[in-house]
């Protein structure tokens, strides 16, 4: 039996690990850590913010076991682009698991944000219990980016009596602004899908690289904020060599964008 525990870890500030964060960690026979991008490419930051969670919180001896994480293909139809991508790293977790715990055991991974929104760890792994692997599921919840935003401006997530969606870039830029939605937290977006549209009457909350030292934040009313934020979210990209941004967009109840 393979007990896996899904630990939310906020954006890798170890401020943001939650005490039975910590405990999972500490009881856990093994932690994967992913490896996306090579040594020297900016996205390595990504595991060595996780390197330095165990380091901080880990007090007895873990085996800490890195591995990497296969790349989802760039061109193709996108929902078979990721449901492909999602075999492979469960064929990946399935070959360090037989590796390292074949025997059965206590097996950490630790997800960004919490492993429920717009995460897909909880898929992988009902995929491998479909596929015959006698895993048992644990979800430690963490603080999530859309937390972490609202903290962060000093902002409600929903104003009074109203809605609130939580989307991709991809579907706003596909679809444009949800009928019926007051509030729009936009994660996951590959670029600015805000820029598409009209911005009369909308405000934007936006934050990238939040809780860590190179935090940045621009608010205020779309058509102002927009053009700063477009050539600060690509300065940012090409010198940390990888982002993390997530916004917020609201206009008033019964207007339309």
């Amino acid at each position: 039996m393979i007990d896996l525990h899904l630990i939310g870890i906020g954006t890798g500030n170890p401020d943001h690990l939650t005490m039975a964060a910590i405990r999972a960690m500490n009881g856990a026979d093994l932690i994967l850590l992913p490896r996306k991008g090579g040594e020297g490419d900016g996205r390595s930051d990504l595991v060595d913010l996780r390197r330095v969670l165990c380091g901080a919180v880990l007090t007895r001896p873990v085996r800490v076991v890195e591995f990497d994480l296969p790349a989802r293909a760039a061109e193709g139809p996108y929902i078979e682009a990721v449901r492909d991508w999602h075999a492979a790293i469960a064929a990946a977790w399935r070959a360090e698991i037989d590796a390292h715990l074949p025997r059965g055991g206590k097996l950490a991974l630790l997800v960004w944000g919490d492993p429920s929104l717009y995460d897909s760890t909880l898929r992988i792994a009902a995929r491998l219990q479909r596929e015959g692997l006698d895993l048992r599921t644990h979800v430690v919840p963490g603080i999530s980016s859309v937390q972490l935003l609202t903290a962060a401006h000093a902002i409600p997530l929903n104003t009074l009596a109203s809605s609130v969606t939580i989307t991709t870039g991809r579907r706003l830029r596909e679809r444009g602004w949800p009928d019926g939605a007051d509030t729009l937290v936009v994660m996951l977006d590959g670029g600015c899908a805000f820029e598409t549209l009209p911005p009369e009457g909308i405000e934007i909350w936006w934050g990238a690289f939040l809780g860590l030292p190179q935090e940045a934040l621009v608010s205020g009313a779309l058509a102002e904020a927009g053009p700063r934020i477009a050539p600060l979210r690509a300065m940012l990209r090409e010198k940390h060599g990888w982002i993390m941004d997530i916004y917020l967009l609201r206009r008033p109840a019964g207007s339309r964008p």
